[in-house]
């Protein structure tokens, strides 16, 4: 009753904040239409399964999964959901999926009507999903439910003394696939048993992004015979105060920057810091592009490309919030630097372990850091090693999954 009442509360929260904000009058919208594309999508005769992601970081997580299900069992027809518009708007064309909407809030009403009209047959919830009444409904219903790359930490509200009656929701899954040996002790100190160690799909899907990587016609002009490149992926303007007056100071390197927010007044912000040639992908041609020393990614789906072009990645996030994505660069063989805000991602605590990952804290540490790769190609080329390599180690997760899952 309690949940029920707070995620009613919720709703009432959402739909006022709706009035004055168009990404979550998006998703308002986009949950009450989720009937509607339900109604004239599914298929009564045929038989799927669920992936629900919050948003676009935790689909990714579980994309290998359903890319693998898909090839592996072609009879079952796969239903995708997302929570937040970053990710239903970015993926809500994706063709590994034969249905793609948002899921509705979580109250009881909500929980019936979609599980009568998706009447799913299997659950894959990603990472964080902990919805308990959809949990709940498909653990009555008999539908086997998975967690895959979930992580669990002490400050969660199932180990604390107030979160005992959300506990249970925990013993829904019929099997929770999580990232490391800590997550398996904490669950099993409140009595949740059904865990593997499987790591973090993540790794599987930046492989398989690899073996896959665009070719960039006008990316490669632009790097054309130089040495070092450096590609800012997902930068902040902290992260560009950083980079740029290092790269405005060395006209021996070029830079690629690929911003995450991808707008007129920080594309003209960027430009304004630059002291050398710039020009903007959309704005490239075979010749000025090769006349340039520093390329504006100013597009999405790019990213995960570029990185090959580059000797050096820079992750950007780590001086505000949270760093981005530092394995679709690693998976390439080149060292990533990023900004202290990574204590809560195992990857980058890894790559930092291994010598394939550099945390710095201020411009000093930065131009310390690329003196010192310009100047030592061993370190450049053991460093690059041992990003690569760390992404390979740690890949087969899918495997393990599959290993106890059965469709």
């Amino acid at each position: 009753m309690i949940y029920n009442f707070a995620i009613c509360l919720f709703v009432g929260v959402v739909r006022l904040i709706a009035l004055f904000n168009k990404k979550v009058a998006r998703m308002v919208k986009g949950e009450r239409e989720a009937f509607d594309v339900l109604a004239r999508k599914i298929d009564p005769q045929a038989k799927y399964i669920w992936f629900h992601a919050a948003s676009l970081g935790e689909f990714e997580q579980g994309r290998p999964l359903i890319e693998l299900i898909r090839r592996n069992y072609p009879q079952y027809k796969i239903l995708q959901t997302f929570f937040s518009p970053s990710g239903y708007e970015v993926r809500k064309d994706y063709r590994g999926a034969d249905v793609v909407c948002y899921l509705p809030l979580d109250t009881p009403r909500n929980v019936r009507r979609f599980l009568d009209a998706a009447h799913p047959c299997a659950a894959f919830f990603i990472k964080y999903e902990f919805w308990k009444n959809y949990l709940g409904a498909l653990h009555r219903r008999g539908v086997p439910v998975y967690s895959v790359s979930s992580i669990f930490r002490p400050q969660q509200v199932f180990f604390r003394w107030y979160g005992v009656a959300y506990r249970d929701v925990l013993k829904c899954f019929t099997h929770l696939f999580v990232q490391n040996e800590e997550s398996v002790r904490l669950l099993a100190g409140i009595g949740v048993t059904a865990t593997t160690i499987v790591g973090d799909t993540r790794f599987d899907r930046v492989l398989d992004i690899c073996r896959q990587a665009k070719e960039l016609p006008l990316v490669e002009a632009f790097k054309g015979s130089n040495r070092y490149t450096l590609v800012a992926g997902s930068s902040w303007a902290p992260d560009e105060d950083i980079f740029i007056p290092y790269f405005n100071a060395h006209p021996e390197m070029k830079l690629i920057i690929a911003p995450h927010v991808i707008d007129e007044n920080h594309l003209s912000e960027i430009e304004s810091k630059l002291h050398r040639t710039a020009v903007r992908y959309t704005q490239a041609t075979p010749e000025n592009v090769c006349r340039a020393d520093c390329l504006i990614i100013d597009c999405f789906g790019l990213l995960s490309s570029i990185y090959r072009y580059g000797e050096v990645a820079y992750i950007g996030g780590g001086f505000g919030v949270s760093i981005h994505n530092t394995l679709e660069a690693a998976v390439y063989g080149i060292p990533v630097v990023f900004g202290p805000n990574n204590q809560k991602f195992l990857e980058a605590q890894g790559l930092k372990a291994c010598r394939g990952g550099f945390e710095i804290t201020d411009a000093t540490g930065f131009e310390t850091l690329m003196d010192r790769f310009l100047s030592d190609e061993a370190f450049l080329s053991a460093s690059g090693k041992a990003a690569g390599d760390y992404v390979k180690d740690n890949a087969g997760a899918l495997d393990k999954i599959m290993d106890i899952v059965r469709l």
